[in-house]
């Protein structure tokens, strides 16, 4: 269970964190959410996906790490892929809010908080949270960015789903895939965009898209699917 702690650069001045991908430490995970503000980088290494968050039927994108549950083919010896979800990069990292009062007001504040119970927490080794100095680490500050770009991609979220279901772009899509070995492997629950009723749109909803930079997003997600043959393949040479 999770032991979050809002961070500082007293208590937590020792404090190192573990970011290489091994054996040991592995995110054994076949997908990964991402925000539309990730979708240019991760298309170039990831099938991206929609799928329906269970609590609230309301669809979220991911990218696909794996074939089956727990896998996770872009982690050898190193995560194999050139951009890393910030999901992910983020590491034992949350944003939190606390709740302050300002000229009479009570207002919450975002706050970076760590979990000091995850596995890659120590003081003995990895990348240091604080330099000498108490100012944050390079490392601390590409997980800020990280942790920002979760923060701003969940609105922009909302936003693009409602657009593409408004022009009832989005379809339910089976993922059968046979490996080397007649292995054969099903992935149901996935959703993507149609691809025929993306390319006919036209008049107000095209330049809708298009002035929003939802159309460009709209074409890295199909064009990502071709990702999928990667997968295989790195699932035939296991």
């Amino acid at each position: 269970m999770a032991n979050h702690d809002i961070l500082d650069n007293k208590n937590h001045q020792d404090i190192k964190v573990i970011t290489h991908f091994d054996d040991k430490f592995s995110e054994k995970i076949n997908s990964a959410l991402i925000f539309p503000n990730e979708i240019k980088a991760a298309q170039r290494d990831y099938p991206i996906l929609f799928i329906k968050n269970p609590e609230t039927g309301q669809f979220q994108s991911v990218v696909l790490l794996g074939l089956v549950a727990g896998e996770n083919l872009y982690i050898n010896n190193g995560w194999q892929a050139s951009y890393i979800p910030a999901m992910i990069n983020k590491g034992p990292f949350i944003i939190g809010f606390e709740e302050k009062e300002e000229n009479g007001e009570k207002v919450k504040q975002p706050i970076v908080a760590i979990d000091m119970d995850n596995p890659r927490v120590n003081k003995e080794s990895g990348e240091a949270l604080f330099l000498d100095d108490g100012q944050a680490s390079p490392y601390l500050v590409q997980v800020n960015q990280s942790l920002k770009t979760l923060h701003d991609g969940s609105q922009l979220s909302q936003q693009m789903f409602a657009a593409f279901l408004k022009n009832d772009l989005i379809e339910a899509v089976a993922l059968n895939i046979e490996l080397n070995n007649g292995e054969k492997i099903s992935l149901q629950g996935n959703y993507t965009l149609n691809e025929e009723k993306l390319a006919k749109l036209s008049g107000d909803a095209l330049n809708e898209l298009h002035s929003s930079g939802l159309l460009r997003l709209a074409y890295f997600i199909t064009a990502s699917l071709g990702n999928i043959q990667r997968l295989v393949d790195l699932k035939n040479k296991q």
